[in-house]
Formats: C-alpha cells, sequence, structure tokens
C-alpha cells in the first residue's frame, strides 16, 4: 500500500505563487523584512487576533529571541513541561537558563497549572508553558501565579495557530507567543514562525533581536541573531494564509469520521477540546488505554508494517533526553503523568487529503 503519512503539507497554487516570484524578481528583494514579508506581518495581525507580530525564520529561532526580549536574570529557573517538542527546554537552555519540569494535566496534555507553584523558588523568573495539541493551557491559572511571584509568561502555540478561548487569540495571553509555521504545520511558510505580543515596547526590542541587533547603518544596539523570514516564504505565507481554512474544514470531517468510529473501541480515549476553545485542528492525538489489547508501541509497529506512518508523540520526553535526565531536580521531580501518557498516546493521519477509504483502513486497523 501506497504510505500514508502522519500529516502533509499545505502547498499554495503554483500559477498565485508565481506571481508573488515574479514581484519578487522584478524588485530584486529577497529578504530583510520586504515588502511580502511586511504585507503577512499585517495580516497575520488579522488572522492570529493579536496587535503585534513579528515573524521569523524558523519557530525555534522565533522561541529562543522570545526568552531573551524578557531580559531573564542569567542562571535562573524557567518553569515548564517535558511534554513538548526538543525545541522548549533547549531555547530555555540556549540562554543560560534552567528549565525545571511539571508534570502535565491529563486530559489536554498541558503543563498542570495546579502543581507550578510547588515548583516556585526565589531563582523563578518565568514560566514557559505549551499549547500541546492545541489544546490550550490554563491560562487563568497561569496568569494568577505570573502575577503573584512576578514572573514572566511565554507560550509556545506552534499547535495553536487560529485558537481562540472565547473568541480571543490564543496569541494575546502571557508575555509572549511563538507560533511555528514549519511545513508540518496546519499553516506553513515552508519553514517560519512568529512571536505575539501585547507589549509595544517590545516591538523595538524583538526587532534588533531579529536582526543582529542592527537599528540602522551605524548603529548596533545589542547582540542579536539572524531571525528574519525570506520574501519567498512569505509569498507562500500570503497564498497559504488563503487555503487554511479550507483545510480546517476538511480537517473537520476527518476528525468527525475518527470521533465517530473510534469511540466505540474500548481502550482508545480521544482527548476533549474544552467547549470554550476554538481547535486548530493540527494534530489527531488518542490514548491507548491499559484495557486496549496492544500496546502503543505494538499498535505503532503494526500501521508501519502497512505503510500507515503514525507519530508517538511525545516520546521520549523532555525528561528522557540526555541532556535534562541526569539533573537531581529531573530525578526527584513527579513526573507521573508524563511518565503514563508518554507511552500512551499516538497522533493518527490528520489531514484534508486523507480519502475515506484510507480512513476506513486505519480505523479498521484500530478495531481489530
Amino acid at each position: 500500500m501506497e504510505k500514508i503519512f502522519v500529516t502533509q503539507p499545505l502547498l499554495p497554487s503554483l500559477t498565485e505563487l508565481d506571481i508573488h516570484l515574479k514581484d519578487i524578481w522584478s524588485s530584486k528583494w529577497l529578504t530583510n523584512m520586504g515588502s511580502k514579508h511586511n504585507e503577512l506581518e499585517t495580516k497575520l495581525k488579522d488572522v492570529l487576533k493579536v496587535p503585534n507580530v513579528s515573524l521569523f525564520n524558523n519557530g525555534t529561532i522565533a522561541l529562543l529571541v522570545a526568552v531573551k526580549a524578557l531580559d531573564l536574570p542569567y542562571g535562573s529557573e524557567v518553569i515548564t513541561t517535558p511534554f513538548t517538542f526538543a525545541a522548549t527546554p533547549h531555547c530555555i537552555t540556549w540562554n543560560g537558563l534552567k528549565p525545571v519540569f511539571c508534570d502535565i494535566e491529563p486530559n489536554t496534555m498541558t503543563i498542570d497549572a495546579e502543581k507550578i507553584e510547588s515548583f516556585i523558588t526565589p531563582n523563578t523568573s518565568a514560566i514557559l508553558a505549551v499549547h500541546v495539541y492545541g489544546f490550550p493551557c490554563n491560562v487563568e491559572k497561569i496568569d494568577k501565579i505570573a502575577k503573584k511571584y512576578n514572573l514572566k509568561v511565554i507560550y509556545d502555540a506552534a499547535h495553536a495557530f487560529s485558537t481562540e478561548i472565547n473568541g480571543r487569540g490564543i496569541g494575546t495571553f502571557g508575555d509572549i507567543t511563538m507560533f511555528s509555521f514549519h511545513a508540518t504545520k496546519l499553516y506553513n511558510t515552508i519553514e517560519g514562525g512568529c512571536l505575539t505580543f501585547n507589549d509595544p515596547n517590545l516591538v523595538r526590542k524583538i526587532y534588533n533581536l531579529r536582526n543582529f541587533g542592527i537599528q540602522s547603518e551605524e548603529l548596533v544596539e545589542e547582540v542579536g541573531i539572524n531571525g528574519k523570514l525570506n520574501e519567498l516564504q512569505a509569498a507562500v505565507g500570503l497564498e497559504n494564509l488563503k487555503l487554511y481554512k479550507a483545510e480546517q474544514e476538511k480537517r473537520t470531517k476527518v476528525k468527525a469520521f475518527y470521533d465517530e468510529n473510534l469511540s466505540k473501541i474500548k481502550g482508545i480515549r480521544i482527548p476533549k477540546m474544552p467547549e470554550n476553545v476554538t481547535n486548530s485542528y493540527q494534530y489527531y492525538p488518542i490514548v491507548i488505554e491499559e484495557d486496549y489489547p496492544i500496546s502503543r508501541n505494538e499498535l505503532y509497529d503494526k500501521f508501519k508494517e502497512i505503510n500507515i506512518l503514525t507519530r508517538k508523540y511525545f516520546y521520549p520526553a523532555c525528561t528522557d533526553y540526555e541532556c535534562y535526565k541526569n539533573d537531581l531536580a529531573v530525578k526527584l521531580a513527579d513526573l507521573s503523568v508524563v511518565n503514563d501518557l508518554k507511552h500512551k498516546v499516538l497522533c493518527l493521519p490528520y489531514y484534508g487529503d486523507l480519502t475515506i477509504d484510507m480512513l476506513n483502513i486505519i480505523c479498521e486497523v484500530l478495531k481489530k
């Protein structure tokens, strides 16, 4: 059987993209905040319902800059989740800070806000939480904790493009939010990402950090990095803004098919999105419980045997990495939910072009 991948990139029409390429070739402006880049930043403000957007060449560089922009004391601690992609804790460490790992909530699989306070010390400077699979963190509780202890809050919203809570863009919570526009994401610019934030004072700071610290030809204000998104990627982004809603509509139907068929299978749990939240439709995770006939890993292998590529996402947990697992705090921390779910979660193929035949095959494997 032809391979069925866990995701498929959203791709614009070559005809429409060619119009942008002709503009770029005519202008001979390929990067450094050109017209396509600036147009995309403006349009993303409306889509994400945020006051400020800064585009980046990828989500990791964006997150690195987010942490840097808040001027957290060197060597201080940032409370985060181990149930995330490697970039999340790495961006803390690369900034000379210490990631402190907190357990997760079992349904949304986001950081357990009820446990955050137990990890706060005089050396804690921030919370970096992740909206896993587009499930939002408990932003209200995190905001209260941050205000109580005077902490900064950064959100990794790599999976949460267009997610809203009670109609409010998810990128307006906390001090800074990062979105990823990698090819695997619902909305992509091939590689790319952005930061959103409310504080207008961060506009200049983030601009400088994204562009080597250069403010003008003769003025370099601080130590920055090269985080600029080029014009070709911005052009792809502009066209994909026209397509992502239609892709979400298709994924809505895929989700409904999965929900109907998998809810009847003993041992499979489908995490539920809160009612006041708009789903980004980024991933379709299921939890393989103990009363399912085989383990998650065995199921993963069964799928792979017939060219259906699922993903054990996130396994291993970040606290299993060689660079973090030997830390005494990690060894002592109660991470029981993470250590349970990392062996149980499986992300199924999830994109708009999945056919009924493909979906039937996937569901039949799960039923058998």
